[in-house]
């Protein structure tokens, strides 16, 4: 491997591959069977001291998979321009980013992919180099390690070099950019202190259980209409949910977005509002499950009662057509809660 090919060229090719700055973690995540991803996580696996640059959505799983497996001071990832962006919408993957930061684990910042031969990706620490290389659509992973080559040439140790020290001064010169969502930590522990133990404990399982693509703000069933369905569960009230949600609280978004999806799922009959006087003012709305599937499901199996739900044909008012399946489902007043 040539210094040009780990990076050290100046025509850059952006981040043309579909994968990378501006889409939505959602657009982009989950795919089967990503070879280039499992390349990563193997390749960076108990690594130390790691430095990247042009570092997309779509192997930032890959980064911090790795990141699990090894020690020592924080690695150095730059990611590509709207991806910390798009992570500020997207719950499991976004937290779990934030958590890493919050630990010590990675530095992440925003800066531009390397050019010529690289897929504008490149992974260096000492006496290694990974680099994406590879048309756009079937990139693979070209590594030189001269501490393990018995045939690492002097020409391949200047070139690791080389690409080190280019990944380092882009790292250097790229913006800081912190990640607009809470760590998982921080996240739960709020969800208990304003809701209570059952809620935060349902979150805990469905973050650990879902992929990092998954609930991110551009699909139908989204974050914020999980986080309705869960507070459901528990009969929250929806001030009490938006008061955690909320810039006031963890930051996963605005308040008032969350009324559509509440109306979403009352539309599809999951669950109810029901007001609630408390005092002067206008009256308080607890949020109830009044579907038998949802309060049967354990924590985990929510996602999958939810797109079962929203998949069904609905009215112009978002309701449930009349003439869709409602087989094996029981009356609210028959409900066994838990």
């Amino acid at each position: 491997m040539t210094a040009d090919d780990v990076g050290i060229g100046t025509d850059a090719d952006g981040a043309s591959d579909g994968f990378g700055e501006a889409s939505e973690v959602a657009d982009v995540l989950p795919r089967p069977a990503d070879a280039l991803a499992d390349a990563v996580e193997t390749a960076l696996a108990r690594r130390s001291t790691v430095v990247a640059v042009g570092v997309p959505i779509r192997l930032l799983p890959a980064v911090l998979a790795a990141r699990e497996r090894s020690s020592g001071p924080p690695w150095r990832i730059a990611c590509r321009p709207g991806v910390v962006d798009a992570l500020s919408r997207a719950l499991v993957l976004g937290t779990a980013v934030a958590e890493a930061v919050e630990n010590g684990e990675i530095r992440i910042r925003t800066g531009e992919p390397l050019g010529h031969g690289t897929g504008g990706t490149l992974f260096a620490s000492p006496e290694r180099v990974d680099a994406v290389v590879g048309p756009c659509g079937d990139r693979t992973l070209a590594t030189t390690a001269t501490d393990t080559d018995p045939e690492a040439t002097d020409t391949d140790a200047e070139a690791v070099d080389g690409a080190r020290a280019t990944a380092e001064s882009r790292f250097d010169a790229a913006s800081a950019a912190p990640v607009e969502m809470p760590s998982r930590t921080r996240l739960l522990a709020d969800a208990r202190e304003v809701l209570d133990d059952r809620f935060a404990d349902d979150l805990a399982a469905l973050l650990a259980s879902l992929d990092p693509g998954e609930f991110g703000r551009t699909t139908e069933v989204s974050d914020r209409t999980l986080l309705v369905a869960l507070a459901a569960r528990h009969d929250h009230l929806f001030r009490d949910l938006r008061t955690w949600v909320g810039t006031d609280g963890v930051g996963i978004a605005p308040a008032q977005e969350f009324t559509g999806d509440r109306q979403a799922l009352v539309g599809r009959e999951l669950i109810e509002s029901i007001k609630v006087p408390m005092g002067p003012g206008r009256p308080m709305l607890r949020l109830r499950a009044v579907d038998d599937a949802l309060l049967r499901a354990r924590a985990e199996e929510v996602p999958s009662v939810l797109r079962g739900r929203f998949a069904l044909p609905t009215d112009a008012d978002g309701r449930i057509r009349d003439d869709a399946s409602r087989e094996g489902r029981r009356p609210v007043w028959e409900r066994r809660r838990w």
